[in-house]
């Protein structure tokens, strides 16, 4: 199964979204790839800590090499790294990314990440793709290389105004290249039960009959002190509320 956790918005919680499911998918026995395409790399560094730092291959390099004739198939494999944790393999992000998007999107690249995948299938059980807070080029291939799509709400008017656009993207792109694409749902993230706000907002789109996961992720510090030691939050405090919450909205996913 491949996934894009996608939201134009930024902070909304992508990163650690895509981090802490596909570190319990790791956890529970699955042979698991995350691909890091925001140039800020904040996945990267949640998943590898200072080893972030460290000279590696990963999407910049993958998506230089796509601008480079070759007659024979590069393998994959090079670009990815091993994380600190079991079953859980990364292709980093890198500032690189930025100064690239101009040539691939002029090149027309935007179907190469999606044929790489598809040849990394049968390596890796899930497959876990985290986009810039945009819909450049780096978030359409992500859109059309996936099966599934995750979109991040963070509870707030700005969001809800936002997120029917979001859905129209999805649709169109599906439409247009990626007929095995679609929105698995919209999870709700740093929600606080006890304010009204929140839960006035979530439940009007549920009432709308928007694909609204559960359950919702909690608003806690501990995913910050989560961030700080570049542990995912399972591998932190697996019995944490905000831990089981992730255990339960992995396992509603299916695989």
């Amino acid at each position: 199964m491949r996934r894009v956790v996608f939201n134009q918005k930024g902070g909304v919680g992508k990163s650690t979204i895509t981090s802490n499911l596909a570190a319990i998918a790791a956890s529970q026995g699955r042979s698991v790839l995350v691909i890091d395409l925001d140039c800020q790399g904040n996945t990267t560094r949640y998943l590898l800590g200072e080893a972030a730092d460290d000279e590696r291959t990963g999407s910049a390099e993958f998506f230089a090499q796509t601008l480079k004739f070759s007659v024979r198939e590069h393998d994959n494999s090079e670009f990815i790294s091993e994380t600190p944790w079991q079953n859980l393999h990364l292709m980093a992000a890198s500032p690189e990314l930025d100064e690239l998007h101009g040539k691939l999107e002029s090149r027309y690249k935007i179907y190469k990440l999606r044929e790489a995948l598809q040849r990394l299938d049968g390596h890796y059980d899930e497959i876990w793709i985290d986009t810039p807070p945009a819909l450049n080029f780096y978030t359409r291939s992500a859109l059309i290389a996936a099966q599934g799509c995750l979109i991040p709400f963070d509870c707030d008017d700005f969001s809800r105004r936002a997120l029917y656009g979001l859905l129209e993207a999805v649709d169109e792109i599906r439409a247009d290249h990626a007929p095995e694409l679609r929105v698995e749902g919209i999870v709700v993230n740093q929600f606080q039960a006890r304010a009204s706000l929140p839960q006035r907002t979530v439940q009007e789109l549920v009432d709308e009959g928007l694909p609204v996961l559960q359950p919702y992720l909690s608003s806690s510090v501990k995913v910050k002190e989560s961030h700080e030691l570049s542990r995912p939050m399972i591998h932190l405090d697996p019995r944490h509320k905000l831990t089981q919450e992730f255990i339960a909205l992995y396992e509603s996913l299916g695989s």
